[in-house]
């Protein structure tokens, strides 16, 4: 067998019951942030373009569009990830030389199991597929060095899923992961320099390529069997040599990913959590500060720190502020929040937070990089005007692996997310469909996703 068809009869072979309850709990955790990051994201003017190209297009009504409509399944896997990956609010996975977001295959495995009638779990057992294949090539395959994106990773675990929602065969499943992985190899420069809108959407095309992968395989279209170990394939062209022996693998990667508490990049989750600290100290007034430094581990400093892929100082758009631990540290300190209203276009131009960032020193810690991924380590020391030193400490936040977010944390974030688009009852029923969702059919989850308002009425109409 090549190792393409090896792991095709692993996710082939795959079956709820294999899922641990803890397995089943965080994944439903993750299905239900993942859903209240996709609301909240209806009416940013990207999103907005993107459904309305999705609708200009056509296609069938396989799928649903959150907040209303259909679409082919593709086309849906498309809008649908681009909504749950806007925000830049969703989970993520830390590899030792790899970051990736495995809800990122979410609204792909959902319109591929919606588009055959599939139970809720099977949505869970595909989704839970995708988490295992997208963490596991991270953790031995790792791309960024080489100048991929972790995108790269994605069109493996996102075909896989919707491949096994759409209830391919062994044969099927490895030519749609054939074909997902040979064709979608993508440049880290979508994460470097000057951001564009393009960093939400890498994600999002993969997706779409990924069911439209597993639709071409249905069909009887065969892909390169040899795609990771062959001529020219994965591992001699990109990734180098590595093992996964995929008949000892489990569903039980969801476990060791972590949620944001933070509307910020997943490595400055703890930094801000430490500034938030400085900022609730009695006395303390952001206008007196002279200094920001913030001692960090190299992957957090190479991405978001000033580092290998740019410069964070010259802050213009959502993109790069997200992107940016100087400017996300100095928004805390001064709303006291790293939430979406910090990225509104007249917040980052702001004087007041444009003046700080440039007060901000980044740099990194060798004792703390040999604490990542295990840790997120980062200090904050603000140095005020009057030579006041206030410095804070963390290595892990709240919906990090080792301290991880319960479902009612989850609701909470989920609520306020998703209340200027749905009412308090429509809330209600989403959350308790996703929370019942292993008895449901997945139709029942997406019934509800077509009454969220896209127009941003929700509670103000209620």
């Amino acid at each position: 067998m090549t190792e393409v068809e090896e792991l095709a009869r692993f996710v082939t072979a795959t079956d709820y019951v294999q899922l641990s309850d803890e397995a089943v709990e965080q994944l439903k955790i993750r299905v239900l942030d993942t859903l209240g990051v996709a609301v909240g994201a209806l009416d940013a003017a990207p999103m907005r373009a993107v459904r309305a190209l999705t609708e200009s297009l056509g296609g069938s009504h396989a799928s649903t569009l959150i907040g209303g409509g259909w679409s082919a399944p593709d086309r849906a896997a498309f809008y649908n990830v681009a909504l749950s990956r806007y925000l830049d609010f969703m989970d993520s996975y830390l590899a030792p030389s790899e970051t990736n977001h495995p809800s990122d295959n979410l609204g792909a495995v959902l319109a591929a199991a919606e588009s055959v009638g599939g139970s809720g779990r099977d949505f869970l057992t595909a989704l839970a597929c995708a988490y295992q294949v997208h963490t596991r090539l991270s953790d031995v395959a790792p791309v960024r060095a080489k100048g991929f994106d972790h995108t790269t990773q994605g069109a493996y675990a996102v075909a896989a899923g919707a491949a096994r929602a759409l209830r391919l065969d062994e044969s099927q499943m490895a030519n749609a992961i054939a074909i997902a992985g040979t064709a979608n190899n993508a440049l880290r420069v979508t994460r470097t320099g000057e951001l564009s809108h393009w960093k939400g959407l890498a994600y999002p095309q993969v997706a779409k390529e990924g069911v439209h992968a597993a639709l071409l395989a249905r069909m009887g279209i065969t892909g390169p069997r040899e795609v990771f170990e062959g001529n020219k394939g994965f591992k001699e062209t990109i990734a180098g040599p590595f093992v996964i022996d995929w008949a000892a693998e489990d569903l039980e990667a969801v476990r060791r990913t972590n949620l944001k508490k933070h509307n910020a990049e997943i490595h400055s989750q703890s930094a801000i959590d430490a500034a938030l600290d400085i900022a609730s100290r009695p006395g303390f007034v952001p206008d007196k500060i002279s200094q920001v430094r913030i001692t960090t581990f190299q992957v957090a400093y190479d991405i978001i720190g000033g580092g290998e892929e740019g410069d964070k100082q010259q802050i213009r758009t959502k993109e790069e502020a997200d992107h940016s631990l100087p400017y996300m540290i100095a928004v805390a300190l001064l709303d006291r929040a790293v939430q979406p209203p910090q990225y509104e276009p007249d917040r980052i131009l702001a004087e007041d937070v444009q003046r700080l960032l440039k007060r901000v020193i980044v740099r990194p810690e060798a004792e703390y990089s040999a604490r990542f991924p295990a840790e997120l380590p980062a200090r904050v020391e603000v140095e005020l005007e009057d030579g006041t030193d206030l410095t804070a400490e963390t290595s892990s936040y709240q919906g990090f692996h080792t301290t991880p977010m319960e479902w009612y944390d989850a609701l909470a974030k989920f609520d306020e997310l998703t209340g200027p688009f749905a009412s308090a009852a429509l809330r209600r029923q989403l959350a308790g469909a996703v929370a019942d969702l292993d008895q449901r059919p997945a139709t029942d989850l997406t019934s509800l996703l077509r009454l969220v308002d896209q127009n941003k009425r929700g509670d103000l109409l209620s």
